[in-house]
């Protein structure tokens, strides 16, 4: 074999590692971004309560039946995406890729830093979902008087 095929040979294998890294690293990226998307998509709810009515005498009547002189309050509670969230997956996205850089020998390593990194995004997004419809669910909104803040602990109870 000359010198100028085995050059080929080698500049070959070097560009088929290059654009499995390449595509590892896209795939990264994009996860990141679907997992950013469908985390604020399905992260978004709400619950409220108007405990009171108009009556035909023109005052008010309150959740338990009872005339009142005031209008009742509405309450009204939303849930939405924490901004900690996308930092964690922004910092890990960045992370992957450099830790890839400095340390990953081979594309297999590097295939393994970033595979590990989308993992753990996906489970991180997927988890914090779960996690904030837990909390939020089980909330008694017709218990909350509308004042202050309100810290529930679901399994409180």
């Amino acid at each position: 074999m000359s010198q100028d095929s085995m050059t080929k040979v080698m500049e070959s294998d070097d560009l088929s590692r290059a654009k499995v890294i390449v595509a590892g690293t896209q795939r990264l990226i994009v996860t990141a971004a679907l997992a950013t998307v469908g985390y604020g998509a399905f992260l978004l709810a709400g619950k409220g309560i108007c405990a009171g009515v108009l009556n035909s005498g023109g005052g008010f009547l309150d959740a338990g039946r009872n005339i009142v002189v005031s209008v009742p309050q509405c309450i009204s509670l939303a849930q939405a995406p924490s901004g900690l969230i996308y930092v964690v997956i922004a910092v890990t996205t960045i992370l992957a890729i450099r830790t890839v850089q400095r340390r990953a020998g081979t594309a297999a390593e590097v295939l393994r830093y970033i595979d590990r990194a989308a993992a753990g995004i996906i489970i991180l997004a997927v988890a914090a979902v779960i996690i904030s419809y837990a909390w939020f669910s089980p909330i008694p909104s017709t218990d909350w008087d509308g004042g202050g803040t309100l810290l529930f602990l679901p399994l409180a109870r």
